[in-house]
């Protein structure tokens, strides 16, 4: 897990402790976000596509992939870009996979270098003893093929994830999986992961409206109501003050995603009418950004 930094927002200089992300590597190992030592962070005003992406190699498999830049948004409503150094060369351990194991038929010789020829019955024990080791191996190494299987074949919490939330939404926070994110390359993608998360907070039956719905509102359920801005721009108090209407008039909660963070008044708005804000980054790991969405997640969760 990669370690907590100190990150100084650039429009209101407020101190933000952040970690870093850790993404799955397609070898299996997580990749964790190295953060440039002395990394000045920067304000994102407007995201491109190729912006958005930074290339990591694995330490473990040395694969170079390309994974999310680590943002976060600030409570002034800022988008805050953490820089990442840049990537090194691969590992000795990645360059040369059989460097620790010795072969199989090398290690007995190098071990006596000055003993003198075997006898026969002598020369018969190393023979046997390399013939019986790669049986030994193979051994050690199919429980340890088998326990992932096992583990995940007779855990309960992880086919469960959508429906442990709407269940146990008063009382059992304890027991409630972690949240599995989307990545967002689309704007599709960042409804999905709005509407995910909202599942996952105990709100039942979110559905995502069609493509631009006139009354703004892109997610819908029972209980509330949520307005997702996948644009590159700060979300206008016009769409803060037009969800809560839609919220006030359905008797619901109202909730706001954005990608790209909140203009002030906007911000200052929200706050004034106890609404959720949440910014949602590249991985689709929606962060409160008010008391409202930080008091939401406290009372539902």
């Amino acid at each position: 897990m990669a370690e907590s930094v100190s990150v100084r927002c650039p429009t209101c200089r407020r101190e933000h402790t952040y970690a870093p992300p850790s993404y799955p590597c397609a070898c299996g190992a997580p990749v964790s976000l190295p953060l440039l030592s002395g990394g000045v962070p920067v304000r994102v005003e407007h995201r491109t596509w190729a912006g958005s992406w930074v290339p990591v190699r694995c330490a473990s498999c040395g694969r170079l992939d390309e994974w999310p830049q680590p943002e976060f948004g600030c409570t002034c409503g800022t988008m805050v870009r953490v820089p990442v150094a840049s990537p090194g060369t691969r590992p000795p351990s990645a360059r040369q996979p059989g460097a620790g194991k010795p072969a199989a038929g090398r290690a007995e010789p190098a071990e006596r270098p000055g003993a003198e020829p075997p006898s026969a019955p002598e020369a018969a024990r190393p023979e046997q003893a390399r013939a019986e080791q790669p049986r030994s191996e193979p051994t050690r190494a199919e429980p340890t093929r088998a326990e992932p299987p096992a583990a995940g074949s007779g855990t309960p919490p992880q086919p469960p994830p959508r429906t442990a939330g709407p269940a146990g939404s008063a009382g059992t926070p304890a027991r409630r999986p972690a949240f599995r994110p989307v990545t967002i390359r689309t704007a599709q993608d960042a409804k999905t992961a709005a509407a995910q998360y909202l599942r996952w907070l105990g709100f039942s039956e979110v559905r995502i409206a069609g493509n631009r719905p006139a009354s703004g509102v892109d997610l819908r359920g029972p209980e509330v109501v949520a307005h997702v801005d996948p644009t590159t721009t700060p979300t206008t108090l016009r769409d803060i003050e037009t969800l809560w209407l839609n919220g006030l008039n359905e008797s619901a909660t109202a909730v706001c995603f954005s990608l790209a963070g909140y203009s002030h008044e906007a911000r200052n708005r929200a706050d004034e009418l106890s609404l959720a804000l949440f910014v949602l980054d590249l991985t689709g790991t929606p962060q409160p950004v008010n008391d409202p969405a930080d008091e939401l997640i406290r009372t539902i969760a």
